[in-house]
């Protein structure tokens, strides 16, 4: 009897044991469905939510502001990062291996659109893909550039807005200022292609105008020290073309005006919120919400070749009288009080 007994309770416990790893097993089979089910499921959502790849040279102040008006007019559109759409902005930090790396990852990463802030953003861009449509965010010269080859009737993959700047404009302010200038000094980057396009400009009209310029360039940021004490000493006032290596070293440029008590007439009003005098600037958020507009079209259905290249006709008038007051120079009243009324007074 001792033993049946006993014979019972070990039968009674393994069914016990057994019974409890059925009910793990159960759990665990459970838990591996729902895990699956859910990263599924999110996969599914993933595929659902367009990408949309950003790439920039770099950080700076004007670029800064391109891309925060590229993001408010998504959202105004009702385009939610994270949400209905996934944003992936790349900073090259000024490398041009990193723009090559980080334009084939978006590319990669099969976006719907590819937005490229800076000429040579957008031309890694185009070099990793001829399918994906790209837009150029901020491009100076889109032809020139190899980007498109008719701005009207884009043919390729790439349309977008430029960032020219209004020259004219910008030197008429130089005189306004300065009607006894003698000397105007022009400084820009040599490898940057937009900067390179600038340069040539301001040199045609300067040339159209009988205005003495002399020209200064630099390879890098390293250089501009040097070469800018140089300029300063040998010129009445500087203008600086769209140049992404002088906005994100300005700080130099501007400590090496100040000291040899001469203006800069930069591109960008960033530029000028930074230290120089006086600009008719395209505005940067502005160009940030052309190119978010582009960007929807597609993301709707546009083709690119209905898109052709975008332009801002003129500039808005921006002047730093903090900076005017250091040099000791008087903002034209004409020009103040458009300032006032349809720019930007930085005091």
């Amino acid at each position: 009897m001792i033993g049946i007994c006993m014979e019972s309770d070990s039968y009674f416990l393994w069914g016990k044991i057994m019974k409890r790893m059925y009910g793990l097993i159960a759990i665990l089979i459970t838990f591996l469905a729902v895990a699956f089910f859910t990263e599924n499921r999110e996969q599914e959502a993933d595929k659902k939510v367009p990408q949309v790849g950003v790439l920039t040279l770099m950080h700076h102040p004007a670029l800064d502001e391109i891309y925060r008006g590229f993001k408010a007019e998504l959202k105004e559109a009702g385009y939610i990062d994270g949400k209905n759409i996934k944003i992936d902005y790349q900073n090259a930090n000024n490398d041009q291996s990193n723009l090559r790396t980080m334009a084939t990852k978006l590319t990669d990463e099969q976006s719907k659109v590819l937005v490229g802030i800076t000429t040579p953003a957008a031309q890694a861009l185009a070099n990793s893909t001829s399918k994906t449509p790209i837009v150029l965010g901020a491009v100076t010269n889109p032809k020139a550039s190899g980007l498109v080859k008719n701005e009207r009737h884009p043919e390729s993959n790439v349309t977008g807005v430029s960032d020219a700047a209004p020259i004219k404009q910008q030197l008429d302010l130089i005189k306004e200022f300065m009607p006894n200038l003698k000397t105007l000094g022009v400084i820009y980057t040599s490898s940057d292609s937009s900067a390179v396009s600038g340069f040539h400009e301001i040199e045609q009209e300067c040339k159209r105008r009988k205005i003495n310029l002399k020209v200064f360039s630099i390879a890098n940021s390293n250089d501009l020290n040097q070469v800018s004490e140089q300029m300063f000493r040998q010129v009445d006032a500087a203008i600086v073309p769209t140049d992404n290596t002088i906005a994100g070293a300005m700080e130099t440029l501007v400590k090496n005006g100040n000291a040899a008590k001469k203006p800069i007439f930069p591109a960008a009003a960033t530029m000028v919120k930074q230290g120089g005098l006086a600009t008719y600037s395209v505005n940067q958020y502005k160009l940030g919400q052309m190119t978010g507009k582009m960007t929807i079209a597609i993301l709707k259905g546009k083709r690119v070749s209905s898109l052709p290249v975008e332009r801002v006709q003129k500039g808005e008038p921006v002047v730093n009288l903090k900076e005017a007051k250091e040099l000791n120079l008087q903002a034209p009243q004409r020009f103040l009080k458009e300032c006032q009324r349809n720019g930007v007074v930085y005091r």
